[in-house]
């Protein structure tokens, strides 16, 4: 009975992960950019390049430190965790060489951002995702 409580358990924990792990990057629907490499985006998210792969200047937005789909989203896409990404921001604004992306406080507030703006680029939930964005890259 023990043996089967456990792996019941398991079973709810991967599926609460599994429903957490859909994550959508999506851009303006006017923008150039068709797809774009887990590569591509990280270094926008990271501060290594400043434009889409189009050219466009990239203005990323990002969520609230405390959303579980941020972490989400940085462990899958850069293979960094908050504390790695955090750190790495702090260096780059202390050396002058970049400003982070700006936060909003949920998907609502991103997609509005997104499909306010033609260069913006931010993540959402896989299920956030309406006609007012496109997607260019899915996490699961």
């Amino acid at each position: 009975m023990r043996m089967q409580q456990v792996l019941i358990a398991l079973a709810l924990a991967g599926a609460g992960m599994a429903a957490q792990a859909q994550v959508a990057v999506v851009v303006n629907p006017k923008s150039a950019a068709a797809s774009m490499t887990a590569e591509q985006v990280a270094n926008i998210f990271l501060g290594k390049s400043n434009t889409l792969p189009s050219g466009a200047a990239a203005a990323p937005v990002d969520q609230p430190e405390s959303a579980a789909i941020r972490e989400t989203f940085y462990t899958k896409v850069t293979g960094k965790n908050s504390a790695q990404v955090k750190a790495a921001w702090s260096r780059l604004v202390f050396s002058g060489k970049a400003t982070p992306p700006k936060e909003v406080a949920s998907s609502a507030e991103v997609k509005k951002f997104v499909a306010g703006n033609p260069d913006a680029i931010g993540y959402i939930e896989k299920s956030a995702v309406d006609g007012s964005v496109k997607v260019v890259l899915s996490v699961d």
